[in-house]
C-alpha cells in the first residue's frame, strides 16, 4: 500500500515535493477593558496601535511584530461605534478611528490575552472575577505604567530582527512576569492615581485630557515592549 499522502515521503510520479507546514507566527494579545467600549478602550486600543507604528516604522511591521492589540467593554456596546469625541482625540495624535466597532467583554477575551490592561480597579477586578488565571497578567494602565518603569530594560530579552516576530512576543511576556512580580512591593501613593475616569458625555476638552493621560501612560509601556523610545 502506497504511503498516505502528505506523510513526507515521495514516490516516482509524485510532481509536489511533501512541505512540513511552516511553525505559526508567536503572538501576544494586548486587551485595554473599560466599560462601554466607546471611549476609553477605544482611544487606549488605537494610541497603542499608532505609538507601536511609530516605534516599528510602518503598519507592516506592527504586524509582523505579533503584538496584537485589541479592546472591550465589561458592559460593552456590541457594534457600537465609537463616540464623535473619542474619534477626535485619536486624529489630534494622529491615530486612525477608522473601522472600530465596540465589543462586550467574552470570556474567551479573557482566556487569549496575554496582558489585560483596565481603565480603572473596578474593571481590574471585573476581568480577575471571571478566572481564566487572569489575576497575573490583568493590571490597569496606569498600574502598568508605574511598574515598567521600575523594570531595568536590560533584564528583558533583547529584540532580534532575526526573528519572525523580531523577538518581541518573548520580551513582551518576561515583561508582563517582571511587572506581576513587582506587584506587591510598588504600591501606587493613593487609589485614584491608579484610575482614568470615564469621559462619557463629557465636553471635547474633557475628552482631550483623558486622551492626554492616556497618551502618557502608554508611552513607557510601548517602549518597554519594542525597545525602541518614543521619537523626539
Amino acid at each position: 500500500m502506497p504511503p498516505p499522502q502528505g506523510r513526507g515521503i515521495a514516490g516516482p510520479g509524485d510532481d509536489i515535493p511533501f512541505a512540513a507546514p511552516a511553525d505559526p507566527m508567536p503572538c501576544f494579545r494586548i486587551l485595554h477593558v473599560s466599560t462601554g467600549n466607546v471611549c476609553r478602550s477605544p482611544i487606549t486600543e488605537r494610541l497603542h496601535r499608532h505609538a507601536l507604528q511609530e516605534r516599528l516604522g510602518s503598519p507592516q511591521a506592527v504586524r509582523g511584530c505579533g503584538l496584537l492589540v485589541e479592546s472591550a467593554g465589561t458592559w460593552g456596546h456590541e457594534g457600537a461605534p465609537m463616540e464623535a469625541h473619542a474619534a477626535t482625540v485619536l486624529a489630534d495624535y494622529g491615530a486612525d478611528p477608522a473601522g472600530f466597532i465596540g465589543r462586550e467583554l467574552l470570556d474567551e477575551h479573557v482566556i487569549r490575552a496575554d496582558l489585560v490592561l483596565t481603565a480603572t480597579r473596578d474593571h481590574r477586578a471585573q476581568v480577575i472575577s471571571m478566572g481564566h488565571s487572569a489575576g497575573l497578567r490583568t493590571f490597569t494602565l496606569k498600574e502598568f505604567n508605574r511598574l515598567v518603569r521600575a523594570i531595568d530594560p536590560a533584564t528583558l530579552p533583547a529584540p532580534d530582527p532575526d526573528l519572525p516576530d523580531s523577538g518581541l512576543v518573548e520580551r513582551a511576556r518576561a515583561l508582563v512576569g517582571a511587572a506581576a512580580a513587582l506587584r506587591g512591593w510598588l504600591l501606587a501613593p493613593n487609589p485614584e492615581s491608579d484610575e482614568v475616569y470615564d469621559p462619557y458625555g463629557a465636553p471635547i476638552t474633557f475628552f482631550r485630557s483623558i486622551g492626554d493621560e492616556i497618551n502618557r501612560a502608554l508611552d513607557p509601556v510601548v517602549t518597554a515592549l519594542t525597545g525602541v523610545p518614543a521619537p523626539a
